[in-house]
């Protein structure tokens, strides 16, 4: 994955309609203005369900038992969570610079927060044939998206903090007897979403200038 001209913005706590309403207007300026640069919208949202484009509707186990607000939204996936504690992350990418490659976005996705966990000491990975990042059997990252004109929109949600209950009253994801965790519970230790989301923009800009830095030697040595 190559992302080079990028802006990332930590918005705080947004509520999730509001979100994808900017979520949408940021595909819609890039579709018209093809130069404008990729995003990444670092945000938190008070607790809401969300479920992607499917017919299959089982892992919300109904919808009357619910506590919060449900969101059928345009992402792959099943059913899950999102609130206070979670580190959203929103990347509005114009894949046609990175090749339209679906499977290789949503892969670079998941590597990146791996190799922004083990700066906690987390030894994260990825699990075959499951979308996300895992610890163990532990989920602390999940990961749906939806492209519009090869420009995406949604994103990952990680576990930072706080309350996981609400994941009980639904099959994350589908995925039957998942066990999720977060930064906290992995570590030990009290930490906000806020400085995570500030962490996770110092890595990404770190990650964006080694790759300039590869670029400008690969093109002296040519």
């Amino acid at each position: 994955m190559s992302v080079v001209d990028l802006r990332i913005s930590w918005l705080g706590r947004v509520n999730f309609a509001d979100a994808l309403a900017l979520q949408e207007d940021f595909v819609a300026r890039k579709r018209e203005q093809p130069d404008a640069p990729d995003e990444i919208l670092l945000l938190e949202h008070e607790s809401v369900y969300t479920i992607g484009r499917t017919p299959d509707k089982t892992s919300l186990l109904g919808t009357a038992h619910l506590p919060h607000p449900l969101f059928a939204i345009n992402r792959g996936g099943q059913a899950t969570y999102h609130g206070p504690g979670q580190l959203m992350g929103y990347p509005i990418v114009d894949l046609r610079r990175c090749g339209q490659d679906l499977h290789r976005y949503l892969r670079w996705l998941e590597q990146t927060l791996i190799e922004f966990l083990a700066r906690y000491e987390i030894s994260a990975e990825q699990r075959q044939g499951l979308t996300g990042v895992w610890v163990g059997n532990r989920k602390i990252a999940s990961i749906g998206v939806g492209v519009r004109h090869w420009i995406t929109m949604h994103g990952f949600a990680l576990n930072v903090c706080g309350d996981l209950s609400p994941f009980a009253h639904i099959v994350p994801c589908g995925i039957s007897n998942v066990t999720m965790t977060s930064i906290e519970k992995e570590t030990g230790k009290a930490i906000a979403v806020v400085d995570v989301a500030r962490a996770f923009e110092n890595f990404v800009r770190d990650k964006l200038r080694d790759l300039r830095c590869d670029q400008e030697a690969h093109a002296v040595s040519q």
